[in-house]
């Protein structure tokens, strides 16, 4: 899975559009991130810059744009609607795909820390990355906004790094909250009523602050107060939610406006059933969901997942059909087209990339393969080849899941489908490694080599390009080898209709190991350091020997089943 993270920094200047400018563009420039969004505004005097990437650039990014705020934006004359207390106001560090939050959290506090030594801005860390429970709360930490800011350094209120002493560059800069959280989804749930009062009672039944308590009456009743004073609160079904009741003139319907700010807690679709179930118990229907800004991939993968597996369907099938399922079952769709490529982060960083053999037809895919062209070659080839067995391997399961009378077998051939459908992705993804491995080591050929200096260091890269060269095609051996292990289960307890797609299926994954082998071969004979290359191919001979014998075993079940 490619790590992914996103960060979505506030500045304190919403007006004037070259500053908010030349920020963006130290952005991009700074490292190899997406600008995904960024949303002046002009009450408020405050951007908000979205952008994404893997967790190296983002934070990169993020410095760089820290450190233009800080030259071009002084405090001192700023006014805004909008809470706020630095140039850089809010700095969050977002995980999207193979980044935990704990280690965003670790990010931001290293990030806050490099703000402070080497830019001079003050930095708070907050929610995730907090080093104190008070401090969570960003509101805790930007208390007095930037009025009050100076009073607190040298106290125990002081920022976490560079709190000592409030200087001219403090007062210019003022401080920055560095922090972690995770995904923040904004959704709102359609209802098929034009009542704001009734869309706020659901609201106020599901959020995790739920409603006052109240005497008599639940609706006009006096509200009960603790011993401070405070209204006694009943807590909503959802956790990790905040949500309210509006009517909406342009769709001419009240919805349920409803932020998720623990997806792990409260996924998409739980909140989605939960707000139908509260609807229902009103009288209420929710007729879609309309969500607002982006969401990760998982966030729709899942919801998919989960209502497959309520009807008792196989969850092993394509990443688009799973997303078409969330769409279709939530009602993405109901006021205006969903596209996923522009609401999924995922997505839109991989449209802004260089197009992929992936992406290619199957024809496209052949006629360059056929072309003078060096790469795609044998080793994309055998990634290829192995992540068409797997394909194999998940279609048998997939036809033996929606089996007439194999109902009660859904759960198992299911867990081999999803499991096919996870080595086809990453064989596919080897597609285009083993291109990127060849151009690797073509851009070496390609670097000076006219003084001692610089030979060495081409050496040194052809060899450091060779090796990954050799390592890319192991691991499509590696993955191949994984294919069998379906297939055959497959060719043993599938739909018997198609046990010659199970055989076919072997024949490709052993292609696949054999072929990659040949790569693996070829290239470490390039490879000075013989014991590394000795290493490889003899791993490389092991697994291909395990593949032929697999293949053998499934073809013996599959021609016995064949008669």
């Amino acid at each position: 899975m490619k790590r992914i993270i996103e960060c979505v920094p506030n500045f304190s200047e919403g007006r004037d559009m070259e500053v908010i400018r030349q920020i963006t563009d130290a952005i991009t420039a700074a490292a190899d991130v997406s600008l995904l969004d960024v949303d002046p505004g002009e009450a408020t005097n405050r951007t908000v810059v979205t952008f994404a990437g893997s967790p190296e650039a983002v934070v990169e990014a993020a410095f760089a744009g820290v450190k233009r705020a800080a030259e071009l934006i002084d405090m001192r004359k700023h006014k805004g609607a909008h809470p706020r207390m630095g140039a850089t106001d809010v700095l969050p560090l977002v995980p999207v795909s193979g980044v935990t939050l704990e280690q965003c959290a670790a990010m931001a506090r290293e990030l806050a820390e490099r703000i402070s030594r080497e830019l001079a801005v003050p930095t708070y860390c907050y929610e995730a990355a907090a080093f104190t429970e008070e401090r969570k709360n960003l509101a805790v930490c930007r208390q007095g906004e930037y009025e009050g800011l100076a009073k607190r350094f040298g106290t125990a209120d002081a920022p976490d790094f560079g709190g000592e002493q409030w200087t001219e560059r403090a007062a210019q800069t003022g401080a920055t909250a560095v922090g972690a959280r995770d995904f923040l989804i904004a959704v709102n749930y359609n209802l098929n009523t034009t009542s704001t009062r009734r869309a706020n009672a659901i609201a106020f039944d599901v959020r995790e602050k739920g409603r006052p308590v109240r005497e008599g009456n639940p609706i006009v009743g006096k509200i009960v107060t603790d011993s401070n004073g405070e209204p006694v609160m009943r807590p909503g079904t959802l956790k990790g939610t905040k949500a309210i009741g509006w009517y909406i003139e342009e769709y001419g319907i009240a919805q349920v406006s409803m932020n998720i700010t623990d997806i792990a807690t409260t996924p998409l679709h739980i909140a989605f059933d939960e707000v139908c179930r509260a609807a229902d118990a009103r009288g209420v229907r929710v007729t879609g969901t309309e969500i607002v800004g982006l969401v990760p991939k998982r966030t729709l993968i899942e919801a998919g997942k989960y209502f497959l597996r309520k009807q008792h369907r196989s969850v092993g099938i394509a990443e688009e059909e799973i997303i078409r399922i969330a769409v279709k079952s939530m009602g993405l769709d109901e006021l205006k087209p969903f596209k996923a490529e522009e609401k999924v982060v995922e997505y839109m960083l991989e449209n802004r990339s260089a197009k992929r053999l992936v992406d290619m037809t199957c024809k496209e895919f052949a006629l360059e393969t056929a072309s003078e062209s060096p790469a795609p070659g044998g080793g994309s080839i055998s990634a290829y080849m192995g992540a068409l067995g797997a394909a194999l391997g998940a279609m048998v399961a997939n036809l033996s899941s929606h089996k007439a009378g194999w109902d009660e077998q859904w759960e198992y051939f299911s867990d081999y489908a999803e499991r096919g459908q996870q080595l086809l992705s990453e064989l596919l993804a080897l597609v285009d490694e083993d291109t990127e491995a060849f151009n690797r080591i073509m851009a070496v050929f390609a670097m000076p080599k006219g003084t001692p200096e610089e030979k060495a260091a081409r050496s040194a890269a052809l060899q450091e390009a060779t090796l990954y060269a050799t390592q890319v095609p192991l691991k499509t051996m590696k993955a191949s080898l994984r294919v069998f292990e379906i297939v055959e289960a497959m060719a043993a307890s599938g739909n018997p209709n198609s046990v010659s797609d199970a055989g076919v299926g072997a024949l490709a994954a052993r292609s696949a190991v054999l072929g990659a082998q040949l790569n693996v071969r070829i290239n470490a004979a390039g490879l000075k350091d013989r014991a590394v290359a000795d290493s490889l191919t003899a791993e490389a001979a092991q697994i291909a020997q395990q593949a032929v014998e697999l293949e053998q075993r499934v073809l013996d079940i599959v021609n016995e089943k064949i008669g």
